[in-house]
């Protein structure tokens, strides 16, 4: 998932004098916001005011401290855009095809759990101790998935790599909401946003020609060479402002948001696994899983969120529904140029770095243009957008054109994405009270996880009904997903706001 990718709207969150305002789609606990003391601010405040002025994020103090952030957020997602490149050839070299789905699918729903229980001990104990733990079990998923010789192993590296991959970016963004000057903020997230960009252009051919020339061993082993002394170089800047990280002890455990974000996670794998029955228990196990999963969700959303709620809950209900037509659509394109058309794995992933450059660049376009478009029209744009893009790429699919046409369809989807994505959290930050700002910021990143999964074993149990044809059966389920986002798109627009 690309979370940092929302820092293009950093301009109108740093608008806000709430602390944690930046940390808007990756902290994910609510209790910071009720339990922080006129203390700990005035000790944060004192604190700041002891550190030398910095001209930029890169400059003293702050050093070594962003490039150990900015060199995290690179690695996350070169193995996001890696991943989803080389899947196809991991599937075949372990007998996994049926598990094709699930094996995305596990590392979303586990994040769901990672980044609750990150929140609430980077709040109890600020965010080093989560940190280490999480960057540690990071290495320990890689080590397991790239030794994989089974897709067994291999599932349950992916689920320690999901559930710490989550747990590490909750700790970087309440470091960056309370370690650097309000001055910084934006242009730390700015850095967070472009770290996507290269690994977007070289991670999927890169990953690809590692694959090829060696083995898909390689690119998960080869990321953890560089994954340990980024996370080093952190931590002797993080103890030098730990007076301004420090955590608050009295902030109890949240063990009933821990549980229901298991269940959650759980229900949602479930629905993955429901494919494996015969009918017509399979669709009476996933309909079960499916209710489960969004019962259990309910306490970690916003009221009125699932039946989309104008104002605030519709916000994160439609990136609920858009993450998982885009996220849902994105890891079948590489596996479709790679088994349908024969491509190479290094030429299949050139379609993910199409959409990474048009994600990037739209996500700057939309920041020059928020006095002039809405949150609203600005995810309406983005909806029907993703929905054009979903039906040519339904039609390659279908009738087998050329794959060129799907690259340019699925450069369009990326622009789509970078085009609304930041205005969801604008437009909850702008919705929420003080107290609110943090549980409804890590609603929206619970709700893309959950709609990217729940999307994902959707496809899978209808590709496995449908069998022959499956490409075309996946990306028609996805264009359904999509058509349901834009059609509550404008809701995202609050009772009371005039249109514009």
């Amino acid at each position: 998932m690309r979370s940092t990718g929302d820092g293009a709207a950093n301009d109108e969150i740093e608008s806000s004098d709430h602390s944690l305002a930046p940390a808007a789609e990756a902290y994910t606990s609510a209790e910071a916001s009720a339990h922080e003391t006129s203390a700990h601010e005035t000790s944060a405040h004192e604190a700041h005011s002891r550190l030398p002025e910095a001209k930029g994020p890169l400059s003293a103090p702050y050093t070594w401290l962003s490039i150990g952030m900015f060199a995290t957020i690179f690695l996350a997602a070169f193995e996001a855009m890696a991943v989803t490149t080389i899947m196809p050839l991991v599937v075949r070299d372990l007998d996994g095809e049926s598990l094709f789905a699930l094996a995305f699918a596990v590392p979303l729903a586990a994040g769901i759990i990672g980044m609750v229980l990150a929140g609430n001990w980077t709040d109890r104990s600020g965010p080093l101790p989560s940190l280490i733990t999480a960057a540690a079990l990071f290495v320990v998923g890689l080590v397991i998935a790239g030794t994989a010789t089974d897709m067994t192993v291999f599932i349950i590296g992916r689920f320690v790599h999901g559930l710490s991959g989550a747990a590490v970016i909750v700790p970087l963004y309440v470091i960056v909401a309370r370690a650097y000057p309000e001055s910084l903020r934006a242009r730390v997230f700015a850095g967070f946003a472009a770290a996507w960009v290269i690994p977007s252009i070289v991670g999927p051919a890169l990953a690809g020609v590692v694959a090829e020339t060696f083995s898909w061993h390689w690119v998960f082993l080869g990321v953890i060479v560089i994954v340990v002394p980024a996370a080093a170089m952190m931590v002797p800047p993080i103890l030098r402002v730990r007076d301004l990280v420090q955590g608050d002890a009295s902030v109890p455990w949240s063990l009933g948001r821990v549980g229901w974000a298991t269940l959650t996670a759980v229900a949602a794998l479930a629905v993955s696994l429901a494919k494996e029955l015969d009918d017509p228990w399979r669709w009476l196990a996933a309909g079960l899983g499916i209710a489960v999963a969004a019962y259990a969700a309910r306490p970690l959303l916003p009221p009125g969120a699932l039946h989309a709620a104008r104002g605030m809950p519709a916000t994160v209900a439609v990136k609920f529904v858009v993450a998982g037509a885009f996220f849902g659509s994105e890891v079948y394109l590489p596996y479709l140029f790679i088994e349908n058309y024969e491509m190479s794995p290094s030429l299949a992933g050139v379609v993910l770095t199409g959409a990474g450059v048009t994600w990037a660049a739209a996500s700057w376009l939309q920041g020059r243009l928020t006095h002039r478009v809405s949150d609203t029209l600005a995810v309406q744009i983005g909806a029907l957008t993703l929905v054009v893009a979903l039906v040519v790429v339904l039609a390659v699919a279908a009738f087998t054109l050329p794959p060129a046409i799907a690259f340019v369809a699925w450069a369009l989807a990326g622009a789509s994405m970078g085009f609304m994505y930041p205005r969801f959290s604008v437009s909850v930050l702008a919705q929420s009270k003080r107290d609110e700002q943090g549980f409804n910021s890590a609603a929206l990143t619970i709700s893309e996880s959950l709609g990217a999964s729940i999307a994902l074993a959707v496809t899978a149990l209808v590709s496995s009904a449908v069998g022959a044809g499956a490409f075309t059966a996946d990306f028609a389920v996805t264009l359904g997903i999509a058509v349901v986002g834009l059609l509550i798109a404008g809701r995202v627009r609050p009772l009371g706001v005039a249109r514009g």
